[in-house]
């Protein structure tokens, strides 16, 4: 493993401010008698709901869904079934998207109850489970259920599409104006199921605030579908993607950045270091003598001319941060990514210098017309 005390650095891994927010709070891990409340509003628990359901009528001979295993049942069947489906089918559904949502508004309430998360305005709802319309439904119903129990929280889904977001969220992982020389970045969004890489374009002519970050190209890589798979194997897939998304990159005549921003499960150590919360990924990732980001600079240890800097934050958090530029019309906010486990993170925006110069600007203006009035 590289010495990390050689690798170059940007920003501190697992850094609790960022260029434009503060991360308060993030992989809160809630426990009652049943165990960990993220297990209840999970994709895998959606699907056990949606089991439960099924599960009397099946006994009685009258399942709508047939013999279909309810995990194996597509996204689009059932956002098929939502919509224009069989009666009985929809019936189902809806049996399960409500207890769905009763059990995401219930965890809810138990995160803004805790200290890093008191206060809380807006959260954005992102994961593989908001990208369907079922998702979405269970994400509007429990928006209302909140609402009717008199909570002022606002509940909306991620803008970006699910798979692009935690790759977009890398770019704000460091201050804009390091990328200011080039077209894009590289990006990884690690997941229990997936692991996506990407090349990220920042547009930085368009929106100086990133806004309008956008991914020109990803691989997706299925490791949940490869049993036995090693965590060696795992870093050494990633490389290769990554490897390849350099050589797109160079025959697209898009300048790369050296950066590779990361998304990764758990609770990233200033070091890279992983020190809990990656059970769901091959292979053990939280073990001492691991660093991703010391792998990865092994592999790839220059783009282009320069030495490749890596950066590394808790995936839900780097989701999170794709919606940072639109957040500025509250002062704190949070995501919850619903996956193969439910991710996240609680920010407080902080002040850009951009919105200091203009507010001082507007203080100024305001102080001169007062001025006048007197005079």
């Amino acid at each position: 493993m590289a010495d990390q005390s050689t690798l170059p650095a940007i920003a501190t891994h697992g850094a609790v401010r960022l260029p434009s927010v503060e991360v308060d709070n993030y992989n809160l891990e809630l426990k009652d008698d049943e165990g960990f409340l993220g297990d209840r509003a999970s994709k895998g628990a959606f699907r056990e709901i949606l089991e439960n359901w099924r599960r009397p009528l099946r006994k009685a001979g009258k399942d709508p869904f047939g013999d279909e295993a309810s995990a194996d049942i597509s996204k689009k069947k059932l956002d098929a079934v939502l919509s224009s489906g069989e009666s009985e089918a929809a019936g189902v559904l809806h049996g399960a998207i409500e207890d769905f949502a009763q059990e995401l508004a219930l965890i809810i309430r138990r995160f803004l109850k805790t200290k890093g998360w008191r206060d809380t305005q807006r959260i954005v709802i992102g994961g593989g489970f908001r990208g369907s319309r079922v998702g979405e439904t269970a994400i509007g119903r429990a928006s209302v259920i909140l609402t009717a129990d008199g909570i002022d929280l606002e509940l909306v889904p991620v803008r970006h599409d699910p798979d692009e977001a935690g790759l977009v969220g890398a770019v704000h992982l460091a201050p804009s104006w390091l990328f200011q020389a080039q077209d894009a970045i590289l990006a990884v969004d690690i997941g229990g199921t997936n692991i996506r890489a990407g090349v990220v374009q920042l547009n930085l002519k368009k929106a100086t605030d990133l806004s309008k970050a956008a991914v020109a190209k990803y691989e997706l890589w299925r490791h949940a579908d490869e049993k036995g798979i090693k965590r060696e194997h795992a870093v050494e897939g990633l490389s290769d993607m990554l490897s390849g998304l350099i050589k797109w990159a160079k025959r697209e005549d898009i300048k790369l950045a050296p950066f590779i921003g990361i998304g990764c499960p758990g609770r990233i150590e200033n070091d890279g270091s992983i020190d809990r919360g990656a059970q769901n990924l091959p292979g053990n990732w939280e073990s001492s003598k691991f660093n991703l980001p010391a792998e990865l600079h092994e592999a790839i240890p220059t783009i282009g001319e320069h030495d490749t800097a890596i950066v590394m934050h808790n995936d839900a958090v780097v989701q999170g941060l794709s919606e940072a530029p639109f957040m500025r019309d509250v002062e704190r906010w949070g995501v919850l990514t619903i996956g193969t486990g439910l991710g996240n993170a609680r920010f407080t925006n902080r002040t850009t210098k951009a919105e200091a110069k203009a507010e001082a600007k507007a203080e100024a203006k305001a102080e001169a017309k007062e001025s006048a009035k007197s005079g």
